[in-house]
């Protein structure tokens, strides 16, 4: 498909990860920016669009975490790809349950793409909420970095290992403009970074979020300064095995991955391994990683829904603990997904983790 040829940029040859960079958020073409991709009649859904427990949740964990943080009176708050901001709206609302902490928060949204910025403007229509690209503004209090689905989204290197060599997998274009994959021989900066990593070193198909890294590196920045933490809660596995974990969804179905280019999502499932490990070599300090079940139940979201269906119809309370039960069910999203938390603090008491 000739289609195709815009996402090279007039290369021959593009590793993985800079190939879906075009593919996902290209100006002009990437699928966040040319199309709306959440909810029912989009591509895919997240937490906080199947309910607004979800969003409760992570409402109260801030508030209870400006309190760990001892009440300061300049406290940050910053969404990692903040979606369609059905999650900030939530959050908003709750955080007017608590004046004192309300007085006190800022609200930042770091968003990549301009099309889903223009999207979530629209829907929250808050003046009290800046929309950033880089972390410079956020100068003064402790802050709270927050992700739900932001590093699956951000594209990864895949690799394999022969006879301790390593070898990137590439995309290029063959003469009928399909896409084919071949190998090349890593980096030397590449293969070192690789095999600094114990839960990498002895793989022999490895996935590498250089990107996200390096993006996690700015963040792990600003809470070394300021003190805070990062949560992020995203699907992914606990060990790596050499699972090749690229995937396409399209109007909620997998998709090849090859096909709809740029008309369908494209994730990976994130190593919380790595992640941890990423974490503590950076010097921060680290929770065990739980499933999103085990943190949401521990928040009390039960509780919550029983005192939320008091007010209900039956059909309405119905509803409510089906979606429940999509949120914290070993079945759905209950443990696949995963929830992660490094932070720079002197106490290490968090509510939702041990």
């Amino acid at each position: 498909m000739k289609s195709n040829v815009k996402f090279f940029k007039n290369s021959k040859y593009l590793p993985v990860d800079r190939f879906f960079n075009n593919v996902l958020y290209d100006k002009k073409d990437g699928y966040y920016n040319s199309k709306k991709p959440f909810g029912e009649k989009g591509d895919f859904i997240t937490s906080p669009k199947i309910s607004n427990l979800f969003s409760e949740m992570i409402a109260i964990w801030i508030v209870a975490t400006w309190e760990i943080f001892g009440k300061p009176k300049n406290f940050n708050i910053v969404e990692l790809g903040p979606g369609d901001g059905s999650l900030i709206k939530i959050l908003i609302k709750v955080f007017k349950n608590f004046p004192e902490f309300n007085k006190s928060k800022k609200i930042f949204l770091l968003e990549k793409s301009n099309f889903l910025a223009k999207i979530q403007k629209k829907n929250l229509k808050s003046n009290n909420i800046r929309w950033i690209k880089n972390f410079n503004d956020l100068k003064k209090g402790p802050v709270i970095f927050f992700g739900n689905e932001f590093f699956d989204a951000i594209p990864i290197k895949q690799f394999k290992r022969k006879d301790n060599i390593l070898f990137e997998k590439y995309y290029s274009l063959n003469k009928d403009f399909k896409i084919k994959s071949c190998f090349k021989k890593a980096s030397i900066t590449d293969f070192k970074s690789i095999n600094s990593f114990k839960s990498l070193r002895n793989l022999q198909f490895i996935e590498y979020p250089k990107s996200g890294l390096d993006e996690l590196k700015k963040i792990i920045k600003k809470v070394k300064d300021l003190e805070g933490c990062v949560l992020l809660i995203d699907y992914g596995y606990l060990k790596p095995n050499n699972q090749d974990t690229l995937q396409s969804v399209l109007r909620h179905k997998k998709n090849p991955i090859l096909k709809n280019i740029g008309k369908a999502d494209v994730t990976s499932h994130v190593n919380f391994a790595l992640l941890k490990e990423f974490f503590v070599k950076n010097k921060l300090k680290v929770k065990n990683t739980i499933s999103q079940s085990e943190f949401l139940l521990n928040l009390g979201i039960k509780e919550r829904a029983e005192i939320v269906a008091k007010k209900m119809k039956f059909t309405d309370q119905a509803n409510l603990f089906y979606r429940l039960k999509r949120l914290i069910s070993p079945k759905s999203m209950g443990t696949l997904f995963k929830v992660n938390l490094a932070y720079n603090y002197k106490y290490n008491k968090f509510i939702g983790f041990k």
